[in-house]
């Protein structure tokens, strides 16, 4: 009954700024969210006719970096804990993806997942990374997976975090995401405040959501209204399907996969899955941890890396 009601609020409310040609949450110019998201070691690489924001840390001459793609409605601040623990011995590339955080909306609409792949293609060969561990969490996982099967010239080994790859339980999205997929709500939630659906989600996606701070929701909301940002969720939501997922199987890298129990939005029978199709991977469970459990609990989960690149 709550989700209803939630979802008749949305509708009026977005009708009733249509109409009145309000919008109660208006974009963000990327130049005003820069001065607060994108200090030093920030940089933008352009690809694609993008301004990619990028972060590369640690030796410049590490022969195998580790490249770190986040998930929807993220941004590469959610590897800040990992790029700290990792920086001082391996070069650490991390970026936002076309359509998030600063990097802004592709320019053709296009968001399949192989436009993803070329897109991280083009991004690691300007930056010259040759070989790596590719890391990516939730839909970053997807990526993560396609760019090594894509380019296995350059993919050594692989980590997927709570990754997307096998057909989506719609009820196990968040409300928002549910909504914005529905064709007529896509445009009108585009006008209603965001600060409330940005929080809810996250405690929602956080093992203990006692861990969620304001200025962790800041973060999210304010990357969320970059201009453009919106409405490409929207395009991705609207465009992935996961009918590929038997591709899975032809992975032939060494894979680690890290899971969070608490997960509400991906299941753990998934990750039991991706274990049973990638032969030789390495899974490990974190009892306590949701759908982010490298940005949750940073220290613990970074230690698991560590130990899979150790051996």
């Amino acid at each position: 009954m709550r989700t209803r009601s939630v979802i008749i609020l949305a509708i009026v409310l977005g009708a009733v700024a249509t109409l009145l040609g309000v919008d109660f949450a208006p974009e963000r110019d990327v130049e005003s969210l820069k001065p607060r998201w994108a200090p030093p070691p920030s940089q933008f690489v352009a690809i694609e006719g993008l301004s990619v924001h990028v972060r590369d840390e640690g030796p410049s001459n590490d022969p195998h970096p580790i490249v770190l793609i986040h998930g929807t409605s993220s941004s590469l601040h959610t590897w800040e804990g990992w790029v700290a623990a990792l920086r001082g011995k391996h070069r650490v590339v991390s970026m936002d993806l076309a359509g998030f955080g600063l990097t802004g909306p592709f320019g053709n609409d296009d968001y399949h997942i192989g436009h993803f792949t070329r897109f991280m293609s083009a991004l690691l060969d300007r930056l010259g990374v040759r070989h790596a561990t590719i890391v990516g969490n939730s839909f970053g996982g997807y990526v993560a997976w396609e760019t090594a099967l894509a380019r296995p010239d350059l993919a050594d080994r692989l980590v997927l975090i709570d990754s997307r790859g096998y057909p989506v339980d719609e009820a196990s999205l968040p409300l928002a995401w549910r909504l914005a997929k529905i064709p007529v709500l896509g445009s009108l939630i585009m006008r209603i405040p965001m600060r409330g659906f940005v929080e809810s989600g996250l405690k929602r996606a956080y093992g203990d959501p006692r861990r969620v701070t304001s200025s962790l929701v800041d973060r999210y909301f304010e990357l969320t209204m970059r201009a453009g940002n919106r409405r490409a969720l929207i395009l991705m939501l609207q465009q992935h399907d996961f009918h590929d997922w038997a591709r899975v199987k032809t992975v032939a890298i060494p894979t680690l996969i890290l899971w969070g129990r608490r997960d509400p939005q991906i299941s753990l029978a998934d990750a039991y899955r991706f274990h049973e199709d990638i032969v030789g991977s390495r899974l490990v469970i974190f009892d306590e941890l949701g759908h982010v459990p490298h940005e949750e609990d940073p220290a613990r989960t970074v230690k698991a890396l560590q130990d899979f690149l150790g051996g």
